[in-house]
């Protein structure tokens, strides 16, 4: 398959210096935040989506975009963010009314430090913003998107999506206008379908009063994701409605051609009628026209529905978050829109020319390989059946640069909801290595060895760069494992170990990880089987044979050789204590005492104690890099 050249370079452009009375006038926008703001389009003025739907009878009652106006006059701020020096605030507004977002007066007022988004404003007249939501019954609580995470372009001009990692939310608890106890809405997103996991959730609608789920229909939201709704078909991300207690594609007559929205930026639209009826429509935001997925009854049991008005964006109503999304602009109306009016509107957001960066990374973790160039799927982001794996210059917000332990097994690597992948689940020097579907098989099996190669068990050889060819677009093999430096892969910022009972081997002390910290079992805090959420149970290995997090290494208290001898946490040193050597049955082998990682007696419970025991191949002594 061959591969193409790609960019995701972005320019934006240096501040320029401002008169006097044009700092006044920017001043005086800032401080009128969301304040401006109308229903109507100026005459003369392009019609924005909040202008074609109160047009068709259907106002807009919420409306929030980081990258430009949704009405044609509207001249408010788009988004507050806050600095981390000083913990100043600052609104970014407009450049013109109607118009786009001023990057360069974020980029400004950032520079030398990071600020996170704290606020989102809402263009409607109903002013309702969100800010950070706060813990709830299913997460704890959220944290602002960095600001400028996720550089785009739009109509030409510089601006910032809305990156929107797991554990990064927003909501708005009392609203004005948001439909309830059945009231009929509709809302759209344009949102990305590279930068999605299955995890739950990344919502966009209406949520209950409170973090709490308090039953089916109590939500009517729109989740882009990876989830498998009922009647799924194809690879998705799929659009879909979050009606609370089930994520649905559809009701009874599904749409099976629904194969997913996987482009960088996808618009998906819900409608509901609040007492019978639900449609679902998605599309391509850079071109094309809107699908309809599935239009037709409500499913049993949210008939009527019951919706509590809340607003959230980023999570679930519960605040289960941990689902991934990159965000650009989404509305809510009060009443169910007409075909008309949607197809208007994806007509507007087409219009816009959404370019540049649409990932934000996504989920997982960057594998260097030789030159310092990154693991990467020809296609850009794209990510299809027999995609080449190659290397590629490393771009921090290349979705498929981004690998994590997938949900068919340990020792699987995915990106894009695919596994990396031997062709024809070849087993021979020379095997091509590609994108395919997860499925269980020999060939999509990697397991990270000390010297930093990933070994096929199936075949016993290594993941391999030809002759060392450092050039982007170089196509990686399969090969006899030799320590070369061009089967050197380092995962940059660590994978799980999973342990007995599928625990994970975590440090005590919640990511503070402080020497002589207990090296134990824990839940694995994941986001179904993808990126840690926990950092100290994102482990390296090394070439030097040490397994590292937080900075320190996996240590034998006082260097010890003997059973019993407890695991911890400490500065790494370079002693006997601090080696461990996988092998091919699972355990890790500390070649100083010749003893192996035990689990006490297979106890399984959380905060379980580590310790080192003679190597015996129990289940309890297996340990493996996800």
């Amino acid at each position: 398959m061959p591969t193409r050249s790609r960019s995701r370079r972005l320019w934006f452009p240096t501040p320029r210096g401002r008169s006097p009375v044009a700092a006044v006038l920017a001043a005086t926008a800032v401080a009128a935040g969301s304040l401006i703001a109308v229903s109507t389009s100026a005459h003369g003025a392009t019609p924005m989506p909040c202008d074609i739907y109160g047009s068709a009878g259907t106002s807009c009652v919420a409306a929030y975009s980081s990258v430009r106006a949704l009405y044609a006059t509207y001249n408010g701020s788009l988004y507050q963010v806050t600095r981390a020096s000083d913990n100043t605030a600052y609104d970014v507004a407009l450049l013109v009314a109607g118009g786009y977002a001023n990057a360069a007066g974020q980029d400004s007022f950032c520079s030398g430090t990071t600020c996170t988004i704290t606020k989102i404003y809402d263009q409607s007249p109903q002013h309702n913003d969100l800010t950070i939501e706060p813990a709830g019954v299913q997460g704890p609580a959220n944290v602002g998107a960095i600001a400028n995470a996720l550089p785009v372009t739009v109509a030409g001009h510089a601006a910032y999506g809305i990156y929107l990692p797991p554990g990064t939310g927003y909501r708005r608890a009392s609203t004005s206008g948001i439909a309830k106890n059945g009231q009929p809405e509709s809302m759209y997103e344009v949102a990305s379908g590279t930068n999605v996991n299955n995890g739950c959730c990344t919502d966009f609608g209406n949520v209950e009063s409170t973090e709490t789920d308090t039953g089916a229909s109590h939500m009517d939201a729109l989740n882009l994701a990876l989830l498998n709704a009922p009647g799924s078909a194809g690879h998705g991300p799929w659009v879909e409605a979050d009606l609370e207690n089930g994520v649905f594609q559809g009701g009874t007559a599904v749409n099976t051609s629904n194969t997913g929205n996987a482009s960088k930026f996808v618009t998906a639209l819900l409608k509901n009628n609040g007492q019978t009826t639900f449609a679902l429509k998605g599309g391509n935001s850079q071109t094309g026209a809107l699908s309809t997925w599935y239009s037709g009854n409500l499913p049993t049991g949210y008939s009527p529905m019951h919706q509590e008005g809340s607003i959230v964006l980023g999570t679930g109503g519960d605040n289960s978050n941990r689902g991934t999304q990159s965000f650009y602009e989404g509305v809510m109306t009060a009443g169910y829109s007409t075909d008309a009016a949607d197809n208007s509107v994806q007509t507007n957001i087409v219009s816009v020319g959404y370019a540049g960066v649409s990932s934000g990374g996504g989920p997982g973790s960057t594998i260097v390989g030789p030159g310092g160039k990154c693991v990467d799927i020809a296609g850009d982001d794209t990510g299809g059946n027999l995609a080449v794996a190659q290397l590629w210059d490393c771009q921090s917000l290349a979705a498929d640069q981004h690998w994590s332990g997938s949900a068919y097994g340990n020792g699987t690597l995915g990106t894009l909801g695919r596994c990396l992948d031997l062709a024809g689940n070849g087993t021979a020097n020379g095997t091509k290595v590609e994108l395919y579907d997860c499925n269980g098989i020999g060939g999509q099996q990697w397991i990270p060895q000390a010297n930093g190669s990933l070994k096929n068990p199936q075949s016993g050889r290594c993941l391999d760069d030809p002759s060392g060819n450092t050039a982007s677009g170089t196509a990686l093999q399969l090969y006899d494992c030799n320590g070369n430096a061009a089967q050197v892969f380092t995962i940059t910022s660590g994978t799980p170990i999973i342990g007995p009972g599928g625990k994970c081997v975590d440090v005590a002390g919640d990511d503070t990880g402080g020497n002589g910290a207990v090296v134990q079992l824990y839940d694995c805090l994941t986001i179904a089987s993808f990126q840690p959420l926990a950092k100290d149970q994102q482990w390296r290995l090394n070439p030097d044979q040490t397994i590292r997090t937080l900075g320190r290494c996996l240590d034998l208290n006082g260097n010890g050789t003997a059973n019993g001898t407890k695991l911890e946490l400490y500065d790494c040193n370079g002693v006997g204590g601090q080696k461990w050597v996988p092998q091919p049955n699972g355990s890790l082998l500390n070649p100083q005492s010749g003893r192996c990682l035990d689990d006490p007696s297979g106890n399984t419970a959380n905060n379980t104690a580590l310790q080192l025991y003679d190597c015996n191949s129990n289940p309890a002594q297996v340990f493996t890099f996800n």
